[in-house]
This record gives C-alpha cells, structure tokens and sequence, in this order.
C-alpha cells in the first residue's frame, strides 16, 4: 500500500508565472497564479506542474557532472512533427542544449528558467 500519492511535480524558477505559461503553450492547460511566488497549470493531460518561486535560482546544466540537471522532462510527440515543435517551442523562448542529431528521436532544450526537457518521438 502507498504511503502517498504524486500531488505536484515542482519546478523551482525565478518567475512562476512565466513558467507556467511557456509550460501551458507548449503541454497544454492554463496557468493559474496562486500568489506567494507559486502557480500551476490546469487542465493539462499528464502529471500535475507547478512552479515556484526560487530567488537566486540557478539553472541546472546540461551536461555537466558538477552541475547536475537533477531531473528533466520528456514531451513526447509523432517523429514527422518534431521540426514544428521545435520552432514552436523556441520561438516560446526555449533554447537548444542538444539538437544536432536530426535523425536520433530525441531533441534536449532548456526552458526558459534553464531547466532542460526533451522532445521525444519515443
């Protein structure tokens, strides 16, 4: 028997909001405000986000042993619809980590508090 059950998976960030609305272009949902430096997203299909507010946040890199990513998110979509997305998400303000190999079924980006998520034809 469980002894809890997954509430929120919570990225730390310099501006909630922000970040729950990037997340809610590209996943889906509406970003809600709860104030106190946290939001969420609504409505989304999957795991529940939130965000927090993180003052003197530092991003994790990608990769990099000394600073670890210490997780990651993995967005998964059709093969042929990669290219879109990838425009989508950076014209969102995503950035490129790991992206050179067009013909692996994944891409790594970073989101715009750094923390690094995948677009994954898995």
């Amino acid at each position: 028997m469980p002894l809890a059950k997954l509430g929120y998976v919570v990225l730390d960030c310099p501006d909630p909001l922000a970040l729950a609305t990037f997340y809610a272009a590209v996943i889906g949902g509406t970003p809600q405000d709860d104030g106190d430096g946290w939001a969420h997203l609504e409505g989304q299909d999957g795991p529940p986000l939130a965000f927090q507010a993180a003052p003197g946040h530092v991003p994790p890199q990608w990769p990099a042993a000394t600073h670890s990513q210490q997780f990651h998110l993995d967005l998964h979509l059709p093969q042929e619809e990669l290219d879109a997305v990838e425009k989508e998400v950076l014209a969102l303000g995503a950035t490129v980590l790991d992206a050179e190999d067009r013909e692996r079924s994944f891409r790594v980006y970073a989101d715009p508090a750094g923390h690094p998520f995948c677009l994954c034809a898995c």
